[in-house]
């Protein structure tokens, strides 16, 4: 076969002609996602948006091909055959499309600034609150990543990670942000609106688990000779945790930073006056030569001050009991 020749503008007509209508990019990054997890909540925590959100856009594209590719099982979802050759295909063409555009961006660097940090953080505190810095800095192009994990800053392209954790990463820049509390959270609803007026009373009553956010300490603190709960809906992210208190299922233990929202909207309410100090504490951490990027300067430099007001805010929640 001759070698291609030079790009022509009748090109674009041929791939009009090969190429059918293709599926919004929306629906395929939402699909790639929620096949990659096997589940709508975590898809919509990594993708920022409501697990609503998630489920029409897999809707949509699932009544343009003319086919499933999920199986439903209650609140559980299952790649079909096909669905799951569509997934494997679709991230194929997602991630040379990302490799080319990074390429492509790879000149700009100084322009964008890319974070990293937890999904229910991203979700709850720094996405309503990015759009005051972007506005302060047009220049800059910033990118949010989603993931629990630790940063390798010497192979990911990451400006700036903000983590819950112990604060000792040997070699990084380090800087303490913010003390939590946990405390438990339900729906008003919960129970028929019949709430537990005292830690006791909670009793025979659905406690939603966290992973890694044991209940153990919280029960000592409240006078409670109990054991771990060992059954019950357990949950990896913090946002479905709350998510499922919100919607009644249980009482969860949860962060003060993190309910702080939906304790304002009524979603969910306090229980008791007894609260314990989060093991972990969050942190501001990158590389000692990221920090000298003016970029960088400038996200620390607008985030310092929105974490002062934050801690103060916080005061009026966890001042209530511990």
């Amino acid at each position: 076969m001759a070698g291609k020749g030079p790009w022509h503008p009748d090109d674009a007509r041929s791939w009009r002609r090969e190429f059918p209508r293709l599926p919004a990019l929306a629906a395929l990054r939402a699909f790639e996602a929620a096949a990659r997890h096997e589940s709508f909540s975590r898809a919509a925590a990594e993708l920022f948006v409501t697990h609503g959100a998630v489920s029409h856009q897999i809707r949509a594209l699932e009544e343009e091909l003319g086919q499933p590719l999920f199986e439903r099982r209650g609140k559980r979802v299952a790649l079909t055959v096909n669905g799951r050759v569509y997934a494997e295909r679709v991230r194929d063409a997602l991630l040379q499309i990302a490799d080319a555009t990074r390429a492509l961006q790879a000149g700009n660097r100084d322009k964008r600034l890319t974070i990293s940090t937890m999904p229910s953080f991203a979700a709850r505190w720094l996405t309503p609150r990015i759009g005051s810095f972007i506005e302060r800095h047009p220049e800059l192009d910033v990118e949010l990543l989603s993931s629990n994990s630790l940063v390798d800053f010497g192979s990911e392209e990451v400006d700036i990670a903000l983590r819950m954790g112990s604060g000792d990463y040997p070699g990084l820049y380090v800087e303490r942000l913010l003390d939590d509390r946990f405390f438990p959270v339900c729906s008003p609803d919960f129970n028929g609106g019949r709430l537990p007026e005292l830690p006791q009373h909670m009793a025979g009553m659905p406690l939603l688990r966290g992973e890694g956010d044991p209940w153990k300490p919280w029960f000592e603190a409240a006078g409670l000779d109990w054991p771990e709960p060992r059954k019950g809906l357990l949950l990896q992210d913090s946002s479905l945790l709350l998510q499922a208190a919100a919607e009644g299922q249980g009482i969860a233990l949860i962060r003060s930073s993190l309910a702080y929202n939906d304790l304002l909207s009524g979603r969910v309410v306090r229980l008791f006056d007894v609260s314990i100090a989060c093991p972990w504490l969050l942190y501001f951490v990158c590389s000692p030569e990221s920090l000298e990027l003016p970029k960088v300067q400038a996200f620390r430099q607008w985030l310092l001050p929105e974490m002062e007001r934050f801690r103060a805010i916080l005061s009026q929640w966890t001042d209530k009991g511990g």
